[in-house]
């Protein structure tokens, strides 16, 4: 039988982990999303010396799974003497810090075929009538470009902030006591996995269902926002016509 004292006196001590597991997943995300944005206008460059390696890297790295991934960095990386004796090292011991790295990375991987995939599908007609315009090309990507794109890579992106929350769940193989580590902590007292891995379960399901609403509240937001960039987009357009 389902033992609810157990869950309810699990629950705070569980509660504990919340907190690391929201930081890793904030890092994650910024991390990656750093290592993405540029990654992903070097996948849609003409050039094959920025397309062929970030393609490379994106394919390779969404091939590899996160926990495989984890444990290259956190063991792996410790094998060779130049880490260990290089300014870095403190950085590639600490457990924490390795969860960032090696998480950040595979999320860079996949936000960068989503932003990629976004910058693909801004009209190509709204960056000639720019030019035309004389607007530079990073002012071109700062009030055209990157507005529409963020407006249409968020649903996708939405995703990814849900699976790096789960993610960070990698964590606890590798000594970190986020909420599934605190978990485990819990089990080894209680003798008790079913009751303290669902109450577990829950916590997380209320994280990414207060996620996902909180998301597909600001994508309602944008989705009026974008109409008026489509309009001040279809200006441009007209301006530009004019102005030739």
């Amino acid at each position: 039988m389902l033992d609810v004292q157990i869950m309810a006196e699990a629950f705070p001590n569980l509660l504990q982990g919340v907190g690391l597991t929201g930081k890793l997943a904030i890092l994650i995300l910024l991390f990656g999303m750093l290592v993405a944005i540029p990654l992903a206008y070097a996948r849609n460059a003409q050039s094959a010396w920025l397309h062929g390696p970030a393609s490379a890297y994106i394919f390779v790295i969404r091939g590899i799974p996160s926990l495989l991934q984890v444990f290259l960095v956190y063991y792996g990386l410790g094998q060779f003497d130049f880490v260990r004796s290089s300014a870095l090292w403190p950085i590639f011991r600490d457990p924490f810090w390795c969860v960032i790295i090696a998480l950040g990375l595979n999320s860079a991987a996949y936000t960068a075929e989503i932003i990629a995939g976004a910058l693909r599908l801004v009209p190509k007609g709204l960056n000639e009538a720019a030019r035309a315009l004389g607007l530079s090309w990073f002012q071109t990507q700062r009030k055209i470009t990157i507005p529409l794109a963020v407006r249409l890579a968020l649903p996708a992106y939405e995703n990814e902030i849900i699976l790096t929350v789960k993610a960070t769940s990698l964590a606890s193989t590798i000594t970190l006591l986020d909420l599934t580590g605190a978990a485990r902590l819990e089990v080894s007292n209680t003798f008790a996995p079913y009751e303290v891995f669902l109450t577990a379960g829950a916590i997380y399901f209320c994280i990414t269902t207060s996620l996902s609403w909180l998301l597909r509240k600001l994508e309602q937001r944008l989705s009026i926002e974008n109409r008026a960039v489509a309009q001040k987009a279809r200006e441009l357009q007209v301006g530009a016509a004019a102005h030739a």
